[in-house]
């Protein structure tokens, strides 16, 4: 079993937490990932940083900028994680970003590295699935999972196609946009997922516009994984360096709201 398979494996929705490496500077990311961790996060995504997220909302591209400015480089993220492996050997890490820093080096060097950090999948947001071969291939290789989105505009044409290849787990975009600014209707919600169930033995998780413990609730009622991004690196905003004791603090409430749903449904 793999550390990712083992987060769905627990007999409740993991939470899935996101954060940009760097944010707000190289050497303060490591006691974010530990205050997620320690707040009940079951699995987390390190945002590699890019000057020009166009799938992110105001809070994380406002948080790529201020990593960037930081210094944060490739090396430095992979770095981050590596760090985090040691000293949380049971707790997947996936790299999120932009294909322009997974493969200006090449894809075997960044699948490599990547491997040897101990990351556990990859979600790289602007190759689409009929261009897997710039990337899937050699993510396969080294046994790292990469992982998919779907949206509310996959439709059942082309859900086979982002179907085949991916591992881990599938990310359900729940709004059709960038992140952070809306959430999606509950019913359309449930709909989704029931219909990515149908067609996939991979757990599903829903993100985009999670921000409270009932949403998160009401996700996990019907979902496999919760995921919440923006709602975290806005903390980060307003407290910087002192930030993981209030990340801590939330990631706790979303925590606490799951493994409710999950005594409910038990």
């Amino acid at each position: 079993m793999t550390r990712l398979s083992a987060a769905f494996a627990q007999g409740r929705p993991a939470l899935i937490t996101f954060v940009t490496g760097g944010d707000p500077s190289p050497s303060a990311t490591g006691a974010i990932l530990d205050a997620l961790v320690a707040g009940g996060a079951d699995v987390i995504e390190l945002g590699m940083p890019f000057t020009d997220p166009m799938a992110d909302g105001p809070a994380i591209q406002a948080a790529n900028l201020r990593s960037l400015a930081a210094g944060t480089t490739t090396a430095d993220l992979l770095n981050i994680a590596a760090t985090f492996r040691a000293r949380h050997p049971s707790i997947p890490v996936i790299l999120m970003g932009y294909a322009n820093p997974m493969l200006r080096r090449g894809p075997e060097w960044f699948a490599n590295a990547a491997q040897q950090a101990g990351v556990d999948g990859v979600i790289c947001v602007d190759v689409p699935p009929e261009e897997d071969d710039a990337l899937g291939p050699t993510l396969r290789v080294a046994g790292i999972a990469p992982i998919r989105l779907a949206t509310p505009t996959t439709d059942a044409m082309r859900l086979p196609v982002v179907l085949a290849g991916a591992a881990g787990f599938v990310y359900y975009v729940s709004v059709a946009g960038i992140t952070g600014l809306h959430q999606a209707q509950q019913s359309s919600i449930e709909e989704a997922v029931r219909r990515l169930k149908a067609a996939t033995n991979l757990p599903v998780a829903v993100g985009f516009g999670v921000r409270t413990p009932d949403q998160a609730a009401a996700i996990a009622r019907v979902a496999d994984g919760v995921v919440v991004g923006s709602a975290i690196v806005e903390i980060v905003a307003r407290h910087g360096t002192a930030a993981a004791g209030p990340v801590r603090a939330y990631i706790e409430t979303l925590s606490t709201a799951i493994h409710a749903v999950a005594k409910e449904l038990t």
